[in-house]
């Protein structure tokens, strides 16, 4: 009987506490997205976090400095110091010690077993140090964010530096973690709910004022979640109905960070369990575009259900993520030319991250979707910008791999990210014969440019 009031006291506090919890948790987060306004919090929070990080860096350098030690640790990276040559340059200079050989009586290129040397060369570097592989893991940080996942290659962590690590881990892991779980369940179970309620309203006008309403309000709750501070720039290029939005890969909160400041039309494959579940709701209230798995490998099919859906100038813009796959943020592969054949006006937009305050690559080699996400929410915070580029069109004369690579040269010099030539499918699959046939048919071109040297000598 004693134990009565203790039981009551009990509960009363912990009543308290969800009241207030739930109080805070609408004023401050769920009613500012459904209006889509800020109050700045998030903002201070990353200067904050910015002072922090530049007084950690002050004092490894401090204890750098008294040990007459390196402050960064060697990175795996950059291990050979390449030089921009072509191989036309690199066999010349191979065979420039050589005595020169004569052609043979037909006059036709000759072949010599030291240009084997600089096709060995270029495997090993590639072996080594290739621009491909290291696309897809994490990128590395000049300096520390507190995060133990990123301390691989810093030294010289003090006891204070230890402590405040230690604070961090109870800050992330004890309130963000928790408050992000939160918004998250409220975001992605408000879409569901009010999707499907949507869905069944008669009225096409209404119906679509509704559903984009909800989408942003549940999108803008879902960025919450994560803590996500994005800068939007030149919204007057924003993609408009009728159109094809195309944007560089990172991760799977590209959908988020997009979707947060503007409706859009998704395009995917049908899942089941719960994103199954996710897939159907939306779908009844905005006309997205899944197919099912027997589909997705037919391209007459694909192409002809995005052509369809951008005649129609009252649908949403599409969203598209040409690579294919997700890139870690400091470079563009080959966009595929599927979604440039259609003929539409293309939206090209740029993200980039600033890994200082959490890495969104998604490295799904490693990482389950379940991990990445708990990886994302336990982070500081995301960090982006977005950049609404002009809208582009396909030029008379221009096929769709030129198109596509054109439109993939304006994001990466944008976002300050390096364009490269090769498929993102390279992180599953093997090399394609067609890029081997270039190697060819390069090393052919050479010899019989060194033929015509020869010739006119």
């Amino acid at each position: 009987m004693d134990w009565f009031p203790l039981d009551n006291l009990l509960c009363m506090l912990l009543g308290i506490s969800f009241t207030v919890w739930f109080t805070l948790l609408l004023v401050f987060i769920i009613v500012p997205a459904i209006f889509g306004v800020s109050f700045g919090i998030r903002r201070l929070y990353m200067k904050t976090l910015l002072k922090i990080f530049e007084w950690a860096t002050l004092r490894m350098e401090r204890g750098a400095r008294e040990k007459n030690h390196q402050l960064y640790k060697p990175y795996s990276n950059g291990i050979i110091a390449k030089e921009p040559t072509s191989l036309e340059e690199e066999i010349q200079e191979v065979r420039r010690s050589a005595s020169p050989r004569e052609l043979d009586a037909n006059g036709t290129p000759e072949f010599d077993i030291s240009d084997i040397l600089c096709f060995c060369r270029r495997g090993v570097e590639s072996i080594v140090d290739d621009e491909v592989t290291k696309r897809f893991s994490a990128e590395e940080l000049e300096t520390w964010n507190l995060l133990t996942r990123s301390s691989a290659h810093f030294q010289h962590l003090s006891l204070r530096l230890t402590l405040l690590w230690g604070l961090g881990v109870l800050v992330r892991y004890g309130v963000l973690l928790p408050l992000r779980v939160t918004l998250a369940f409220t975001g992605v179970g408000l879409l569901v709910v009010l999707t499907t309620i949507v869905g069944f309203l008669p009225n096409r006008r209404l119906k679509n004022i509704l559903s984009d309403k909800v989408h942003l309000m549940c999108y803008r709750i879902c960025v919450r979640a994560l803590t996500a501070i994005i800068t939007y720039h030149d919204r007057e290029n924003k993609p408009r109905n009728g159109g094809i939005c195309v944007a560089n890969h990172t991760s799977p909160i590209d959908v988020i960070i997009l979707a947060s400041d503007g409706c859009y039309a998704m395009v995917g494959q049908v899942h089941g369990g719960l994103m199954g579940i996710i897939q159907k709701a939306m779908v009844k209230a905005c006309p997205h575009i899944w197919f099912e798995r027997s589909e997705v490998k037919d391209r007459h099919l694909v192409a002809k259900r995005l052509s369809d859906h951008v005649k129609d100038r009252g649908k949403l813009p599409i969203l598209i993520f040409p690579e294919g796959t997700c890139i870690n943020n400091t470079s563009v592969m080959m966009f595929k030319k599927g979604s440039f054949e259609i003929g539409a006006t293309v939206y090209p937009v740029a993200i980039k991250y600033d890994p200082r305050f959490g890495d969104a690559f998604w490295n799904s080699s490693k990482y389950g979707m379940v991990t990445y996400l708990l990886r994302m929410m336990s982070s500081w915070a995301i960090v982006c910008s977005v950049w609404y580029l002009p809208p582009m069109q396909r030029q008379e004369g221009e096929d769709a791999v030129h198109f596509a690579n054109r439109v993939k040269a304006a994001i990466a010099q944008q976002g300050g990210l390096v364009d490269l030539l090769w498929d993102g499918g390279l992180k599953r699959e093997k090399v394609k014969d067609v890029f081997k046939e270039e190697q060819q048919k390069l090393y052919s071109r050479t010899l019989v440019g060194t033929h015509k040297d020869r010739s006119r000598s």
